[in-house]
């Protein structure tokens, strides 16, 4: 992680210290460093119990271990069926930009919602979170507007998938109606945090654990 140099005293700890004289007092081994842990006056605390991304690592590797060729093969076919499926079966509510096979991630877009109602991608993907699941990517590609980028992945089941496309479609028809198009753009209503301020949260950090 890189941080500019107002940042560095709040960041999470605590992290290895290079040292120059050893913990007994002994004179300086620069020929054997030495370390030790240290938090940042200011940090914002403890976020993880290990260093390095070798957990993952192994994570992967178990998933492949287990599932082997064969079963990755199947995995992948799932996956891209799962994203093309949803791609047919919401084609005509939101807009697809790439009306061909996609792979494991669908493109949607929200750009003629937004010229007929004024509800914007965003709005969609907050108003999601109060059907019950978690918000799609935003705005990316960047040269798609208003996207909405779905990955399924292959776990989800033909059920859950139905849900989220009925899910979308009831978002998208709430839009038109009388007060429809307001309540989408003030969404979530039904979480425990309300709708925040993305953009002054991006210009006005405030990396405190009292920042409310």
């Amino acid at each position: 992680m890189a941080v500019s140099r107002r940042l560095v005293d709040f960041l999470p700890g605590p992290r290895p210290v290079r040292v120059s004289v050893a913990p007994d007092g002994d004179d300086p081994v620069p020929e054997a460093p030495r370390f030790t842990w240290q938090t940042p006056e200011r940090s914002i605390g403890r976020i993880h119990s290990w260093h390095g991304n070798a957990l993952v690592l192994a994570r992967a590797l178990a998933y492949i271990e287990v599932n082997g060729g064969d079963g990755l093969k199947r995995i992948a076919e799932r996956a891209v069926l799962n994203a093309n499926w949803l791609r047919k079966r919401l084609s005509g509510v939101y807009d697809t930009p790439y009306d061909r096979p996609c792979m494991h991630e669908l493109v949607l877009s929200a750009a003629t919602l937004k010229k007929r109602t004024g509800v914007k991608a965003l709005d969609v993907a907050k108003r999601l979170l109060e059907e019950g699941f978690h918000s799609p990517t935003v705005y990316f590609p960047l040269i798609v507007e208003e996207a909405l980028m779905i990955e399924p992945t292959e776990t989800e089941s033909l059920q859950t998938l139905e849900a989220l496309a009925q899910a979308l479609e009831r978002i998208a028809e709430d839009a038109t109606t009388v007060g429809g198009a307001e309540r989408a753009m003030s969404a979530p209503h039904a979480t425990p945090v309300r709708r925040v301020d993305e953009a002054r949260a991006a210009t006005r950090l405030i990396p405190t654990e009292d920042a409310r």
